[in-house]
């Protein structure tokens, strides 16, 4: 197939648009925070979807509204919170691959539920990138966010697909889509290093619902809610900190680290979120009301295996759906070795 460029261009930007992907390999070893999208699951989807190897460049969109313009037929898909999305007028599904027809008009809106959208185009979005990423390091002067009126390049072999069964839900995949709909989200989490120090944090994070406040970020999750101070354990010396950590700071708060936290700190470290529960935390937005549910380490591990498992397994039917369809598909061996 003959790779061409589309333009893309941005009629109106969201709250905040930006380039992004899944982050920086081995970049915390130099002290940079590996940063990536927020909900990595939801991004994953996104690039397999329109047939991209999972850690390829997309956009991820956060409120407002996102509208584009094409200048040649593009395949995308769009995933992450529920939202209103349109081409040309019509109403158009999340989490399914999508055709946009030349010169077509698409509108990302209305997103509830959840914090963040993630818009996948099928081939390669052109941007710059520092250590091997996409994704934005505003303290290292890379911030990737992207305004109305930009144009964005993309390089693809789409060049549009016409089937006289479209009307029917041809792409029919095993999508893993996670739930938006509870007011209430419970989120799995293990021990940390500090959990014995801080006498009753198991049954007091087991028995009480925390909300996330407005001084959140892409650092952290801020939650009003009640907290132990961890005791006799003198002053902490500054430690590394992994993603998911839950944080008592000297205030009556509870933090819990995102991708771009430090890389070190002093506080105490009463529990961690599992890996599998991480996508759902970057969805959470201020307000969002959660409860905690201790698991074991074993069962951490399973659940992270089995999302993963799950992603391989629709890596490899849009794989398979492409190949029958001659639409172009665009991971590399090491993903397609990864989802045999």
């Amino acid at each position: 197939m003959v790779e061409r460029t589309n333009t893309i261009k941005v009629r109106e930007t969201a709250w905040l648009a930006t380039f992004q992907d899944l982050g920086r390999e081995h970049s915390e070893a130099l002290g940079v925070p590996c940063g990536g999208a927020a909900d990595q699951h939801s991004a994953a989807v996104a690039n397999i979807l329109v047939g991209n190897d999972r850690t390829s460049t997309l956009l991820e969109l956060m409120g407002g509204r996102f509208v584009f313009t094409t200048s040649k037929p593009v395949l995308i898909s769009v995933t992450g919170a529920p939202a209103d999305v349109t081409v040309n007028g019509s109403k158009v599904p999340l989490w399914e691959p999508v055709c946009v027809p030349e010169k077509g008009r698409v509108v990302i809106a209305n997103a509830r539920g959840g914090m963040r959208n993630y818009l996948a185009f099928s081939g390669t979005l052109v941007t710059d990138h520092f250590m091997g990423s996409a994704a934005p390091e505003a303290r290292m002067g890379f911030p990737q966010q992207i305004v109305a009126g930009q144009h964005l390049e993309l390089r693809t072999t789409y060049s549009g697909f016409e089937h006289p069964y479209l009307t029917q839900p041809l792409f029919r995949l095993p999508v893993p889509v996670p739930s938006f709909e509870d007011s209430l989200w419970t989120i799995d989490i293990v021990e940390g290093p500090e959990t014995d120090a801080a006498e009753g944090i198991r049954e007091l994070l087991a028995s009480r619902e925390y909300t996330v406040t407005a001084k959140s970020n892409h650092v952290g999750l801020r939650l009003d809610g009640p907290v132990v101070h961890p005791e006799g354990l003198g002053e902490i010396v500054s430690h590394g900190v992994p993603i998911g950590a839950f944080e008592i700071p000297h205030g009556d708060e509870l933090i819990i680290l995102g991708r771009y936290r430090t890389l070190t700190a002093g506080y105490p470290i009463v529990a961690f979120a599992t890996k599998a529960s991480l996508p759902v935390l970057g969805q959470a937005r201020p307000g969002q009301r959660m409860t905690f549910r201790w698991v074991a380490q074993e069962q951490a591990v399973a659940d992270y295996h089995e999302s993963q498992r799950l992603l391989g397994v629709l890596e490899s039917r849009v794989r398979s759906l492409f190949g029958a369809v001659d639409l172009p598909h665009h991971s590399s061996s090491a993903t397609v070795r990864a989802a045999a």
